[in-house]
């Protein structure tokens, strides 16, 4: 399977070195919106110009689109679809269903496959919901992000003027997540589910406290939680929060008999040393199962919902059979 990265970030970077671990996927190329002279890749993989993409058309069968949620990938992925079979990790999960109209449309006009919000959240946490809330339909579903770097909310906190440097970890209530776990069944507010962690390097001089203010008043993305911001220094910064961990865990308690007296608890979790690396490795098998099902004339915009399991494998349905069921 001939791939090719379309934007080269954090994301990027992570599919370039999931594609080393993947014998049966070869990346072409990386496609980039900056001057590519100035764009080293990890791998020496060749980097273009997004604008010339369209000259490789027939020497890519999926492309992964790495843009971000907001602005990005609404424009990206219906236009890339019109001419390739793409994959996105569209992320904004209340706006998945107009995202996937727009794509659907574009995708099926010409005959190409597009899988939309795939990654971990959406994407394998969305199936841990679906499955669990199939077995367990008298129950009630959670989930828990973190402790992780959020990169939108450490974004957001440094557009705020004076602040040179942010980074913010989502962390779950223990609380919270102990009742779930006993399977209590708790009804659980935002503020109550998740506390938000600030850490910020300001510019000399300037105001501490408007940025702690502007920081746990925003709307959307502070202002519900209960929020703690920290000022540190830039050498601070780089020694103790460089890397992008993440993970989380998406819990279904539910109950089964004729009087409801048992109860069980289904729990699916991740801890991620690498946000952007898990990320581009679930991306590289969504990528591999589009290919798969384009090859068997499939077309239009679909979700992780219409995968099957074996799509995602580069083994055999014999060796799967043998190995995993």
């Amino acid at each position: 399977m001939k791939t090719a990265i379309y934007g080269y970030g954090n994301l990027g970077r992570g599919i370039e070195s999931a594609v080393q671990q993947n014998d049966d996927i070869e990346l072409v190329g990386v496609f980039t919106r900056r001057d590519p002279a100035t764009v080293k890749t990890v791998t020496g993989v060749p980097v273009y110009m997004a604008e010339n993409i369209l000259a490789f058309k027939d020497q890519i069968d999926v492309l992964v689109i790495c843009g971000g949620s907001a602005t990005d990938l609404p424009e990206m992925t219906p236009v890339l679809a019109r001419n390739f079979n793409v994959v996105d990790s569209f992320d904004t999960h209340a706006k998945i269903p107009e995202h996937f109209a727009a794509v659907d449309a574009a995708a099926k006009e010409s005959g190409h496959l597009a899988l939309i919000s795939a990654g971990w959240d959406p994407g394998m946490f969305s199936l841990n919901r679906l499955y669990a809330s199939s077995i367990l339909p008298e129950g009630a579903d959670y989930t828990f992000w973190g402790r992780g770097v959020s990169q939108g909310h450490s974004d957001a906190i440094r557009r705020i003027e004076g602040v040179l440097d942010a980074r913010q970890y989502t962390v779950p209530v223990q609380s919270a997540l102990d009742a779930v776990r006993a399977g209590k069944n708790p009804e659980l507010t935002t503020r109550e589910k998740h506390l938000r962690e600030c850490y910020v390097v300001a510019e000399e001089g300037a105001d501490l406290a408007r940025i702690e203010n502007e920081i746990k008043t925003m709307p959307n993305y502070f202002a519900d939680y209960d929020t703690t911001v920290t000022f540190i220094t830039a050498e601070e910064m780089k020694a103790n929060h460089a890397e992008l961990p993440h993970g989380g865990s998406v819990i279904r308690t539910g109950k089964t008999g004729i009087n409801k007296e048992h109860t069980h608890v289904i729990e699916y979790s991740l801890k991620l040393d690498s946000n952007p690396e898990f990320t581009g490795s679930a991306l590289a098998a969504f990528a591999r199962a589009v290919c798969k099902k384009h090859a068997r004339g499939e077309s239009g915009c679909i979700t992780v919902f219409d995968i099957a399991p074996a799509d995602l494998s580069p083994l055999s349905d014999e060796e799967l059979r043998s190995h995993m069921l």
